[in-house]
């Protein structure tokens, strides 16, 4: 069952608001997840075991723009898990 309320409707327009916000999609990634871990303390949205698994997709890809190499695409990556978990989150 989905979070309910306008704390949760909330939450998950600022996901939506710093995914989608222009800038170098790595630093928006770190930012969105930083509220999205927010938001999860607080209450205000549950982590389901899928966005478990996103969340922890998207640290190797944020990561890997820190030294490692993703094939120089951790931004594309950092987009497209961002996408996916935009979407689950309509479910958490």
């Amino acid at each position: 069952m989905p979070s309910t309320g306008a704390v949760a409707n909330a939450a998950r327009a600022a996901f939506r608001d710093q995914a989608d916000a222009k800038g170098h999609a790595v630093v928006n990634a770190r930012l969105a997840v930083a509220a999205l871990e927010a938001a999860f303390a607080a209450g205000a949205l549950a982590r389901t075991p899928a966005l478990a698994l996103m969340l922890a997709d998207l640290a190797v890809a944020l990561d890997a723009d820190e030294g490692e190499k993703l094939g120089a695409k951790s931004g594309e990556a950092a987009r497209f898990i961002l996408r996916a978990i935009g979407r689950e989150l309509e479910r958490a």
